[in-house]
C-alpha cells in the first residue's frame, strides 16, 4: 500500500470519526432542548408541552447512544446524586469518542442543579428505552422498579404523561423476559392509586397493561371481571383505546359474542394508526376468525392492504377452504400454517371453523341434491371416521335441527331428502337486511352530527377574511398535531 492509500485511509478514518462526534452532539443538544420543554412545561402546568417531548424522544430512538444518554445524565442530574449514580450505573460505555463529545458538548449552558421532578422522571425514561433497545433487560428491570418506587410518591398532574409511558416500559421488561406473572399485583396496585388520583391517562394504561398480562396467561374470565368492575372515563389516548377494544374484542371472541367481538375488533383496526401495521395485522386476522364464525365470508380487499398480503395468506387460504366447505383441504391448511396459528394464538378458535366447513359442505349439497344417501354425504364430506355413515346422519340431523339446511332425514331408507327453495323475497328476511342497513346510516349521521363543532356567535356576525385564514392556519396545525400523537410509537 502506497503512502497515498495510508493517508487516504487515515483521513476517511478521521471523517467519519467526526461524522459520529457530530451526529452524537445533535442528538444531545436535542436531548437538551426536550429538557428544557419539560421543565417550561412544569413550571407552566402545560401537559401538552410534555407530551411533545414525549413524541420527540421516541423519534431520536434510535440515535440513542450510551455516551449521549451519560452526557445528558450530567446535564440534567446533578453529578453524584442518588438519582444520577443509580442510572449511571445501569449504562455501558460502547464509543471510543465518549471523551471527545463530552468535550465537543460542553456549552456554556449549566446543568439543573435543583431538576423539577418532571425531568428527574424523564431521565428514567430515557435510560429506559436505551436498555429495552440495547436488549439489557436486567438492567432495564432494576431501572424500571426504581422508577416505579420513586413515581409512588409523586402527585403531580404533569407527571401523569411520563408515567403513562413508564408504565407500558414497565411491563414491557418483563414480557420480554417471560415474567408478567410476578408484577401483576405491583400494576393492580398502580391502578388503584391512579383511580384514587383521577389519573385516567394511567387509568386507561394500566387498565391495558392489566388485560394484556391476564390475556397472556390464558385468564379470560378474571380479565372480563377486572374489565367490567374498572371505573368508567373517557378516553384520552387513541392509542390505548385501540388497544382497550383488541382486548375487548379477543375477551368477547373467547366468550362465543361474535357479534360484539366482531364490531370491536374491526373498530380498532380502522382507529389504529396508519404506521401500526403490525397492530393493524393482529386485528385483521383475528377479524377474519370471528367473521367466519359467524358464517360470514370476508371481501378478498381485505386480504390485499397494502402490507398485509404476506401476513394474512395463511387466512386467506383458511377462508377459501371454509367459503368452498371442502374438509380435507381445510385440514390441510392448517396442518400447513399451525405454527403460524400458534403464534397467532388463534389455533382454538379454528378448531371451531370446522363445524362451519362442515355446515357450508351441507349447504351446497342440499342445494345441488335433492335426494342423496347418506353413504354419498360422507364421501362428499370427507369425513376420517371409522362409520362415515353414521357420523354423516349425526351431523345432518344436528344440521337441520339448528336450521342450517332445510331438508328432511329418511333413516328407514338411508338418504337425504332436500325441500325445494322458496322465494326468499316472501319471507322477512330482506326487510330485516334493509333495516340493519338503514339503522346504521342513521348511526352514522348521528355520530357525525354529534362530532360538528360551531364557532361562537357564529349567527351574529360575519368572520372577516383574515380572521378566516387564522382560523384554518390553527385549525391544520391541530390536526397536525393530533396525527402526529396517533402515528409515534404505537
Amino acid at each position: 500500500m502506497s503512502q497515498e492509500d495510508v493517508d487516504i485511509a487515515e483521513a476517511t478514518e478521521v471523517a467519519l470519526s467526526n461524522s459520529v462526534i457530530s451526529t452524537a452532539t445533535s442528538t444531545l443538544n436535542q436531548l437538551k432542548e426536550i429538557a428544557n420543554l419539560i421543565e417550561t412545561g412544569a413550571y407552566a402546568r402545560e401537559v401538552r408541552r410534555i407530551s411533545r417531548a414525549i413524541r420527540s424522544t421516541i423519534r431520536l430512538r434510535k440515535e440513542l447512544k450510551a455516551s449521549v444518554v451519560s452526557s445528558f445524565l450530567n446535564f440534567a442530574l446533578i453529578p453524584g446524586s442518588e438519582v444520577h449514580t443509580r442510572l449511571s450505573s445501569y449504562l455501558g460505555k460502547d464509543d471510543e469518542n465518549d471523551m471527545e463529545i463530552d468535550t465537543a458538548t460542553s456549552t456554556a449552558q449549566t446543568p439543573a442543579k435543583h431538576p423539577v421532578p418532571e425531568l428527574e422522571i424523564y431521565c428514567y425514561l430515557l435510560a429506559l428505552i436505551f436498555l429495552i433497545d440495547q436488549k439489557k433487560y436486567d438492567e432495564a428491570k432494576a431501572c424500571s422498579e426504581a422508577s416505579i418506587a420513586r413515581l409512588k410518591n409523586l402527585n403531580r398532574r404533569t407527571v401523569d404523561v411520563l408515567a403513562s409511558r413508564l408504565y407500558s416500559f414497565y411491563s414491557l421488561c418483563y414480557e420480554y423476559t417471560g415474567d408478567l406473572a410476578e408484577i401483576r399485583g405491583t400494576l393492580l396496585a398502580l391502578h388503584r392509586t391512579a383511580t384514587l388520583r383521577r389519573d385516567e391517562l394511567g387509568q386507561e394504561t394500566l387498565l391495558n397493561l392489566l388485560l394484556r398480562n391476564y390475556l397472556n396467561y390464558n385468564l379470560y374470565d378474571q380479565a372480563e371481571k377486572l374489565r367490567s368492575k374498572a371505573p368508567r372515563f373517557e378516553a384520552h389516548s387513541n392509542q390505548q383505546f385501540c388497544r382497550y377494544l383488541f382486548y375487548l374484542g379477543k375477551i368477547r371472541t373467547i366468550q362465543l359474542e361474535y357479534t360484539d367481538a366482531k364490531e370491536s375488533l374491526l373498530q380498532a383496526a380502522r382507529k389504529a394508526p396508519v404506521a401500526a401495521l403490525g397492530f393493524r395485522v393482529i386485528c385483521t386476522k383475528w377479524a377474519v376468525i370471528v367473521r367466519l364464525l359467524l358464517g360470514e365470508i370476508p371481501e378478498r380487499t381485505a386480504f390485499m392492504q397494502r402490507g398485509m398480503e404476506k401476513a394474512l395468506r395463511p387466512y386467506f387460504e383458511l377462508t377459501n377452504a371454509v367459503r368452498i366447505g371442502d374438509l380435507e383441504l381445510f385440514r390441510t391448511v392448517v396442518e400447513k400454517f399451525s405454527s403460524t396459528f400458534s403464534s397467532d394464538g388463534t389455533n382454538n378458535l379454528i378448531v371451531r371453523l370446522r363445524h362451519n366447513v362442515i355446515r357450508t359442505a351441507l349447504c351446497n349439497i342440499s342445494i345441488a341434491y335433492s335426494r342423496i344417501s347418506l353413504s354419498d354425504v360422507g364421501k362428499k364430506l370427507r369425513l376420517d371416521s371409522p362409520d362415515p355413515v353414521a357420523d354423516a346422519e349425526g351431523i345432518l340431523a344436528k344440521a337441520i335441527r339448528d336450521g342450517a339446511i332445510d331438508a328432511t332425514l329418511d333413516r328407514a331408507n338411508g338418504w337425504m331428502l332436500s325441500k325445494e327453495t322458496g322465494d326468499i323475497y316472501s319471507t322477512n328476511e330482506p326487510q330485516v337486511a334493509y333495516n340493519s342497513r338503514i339503522a346504521f346510516c342513521l348511526n352514522m349521521h348521528n355520530e357525525a352530527v354529534g362530532a360538528l363543532r360551531f364557532p361562537p356567535n357564529s349567527h351574529k356576525e360575519k368572520e372577516s377574511a383574515e380572521k378566516r385564514r387564522e382560523r384554518h392556519q390553527q385549525e391544520q396545525e391541530l390536526a397536525k398535531h393530533i396525527a402526529e400523537e396517533d402515528d409515534d410509537d404505537f
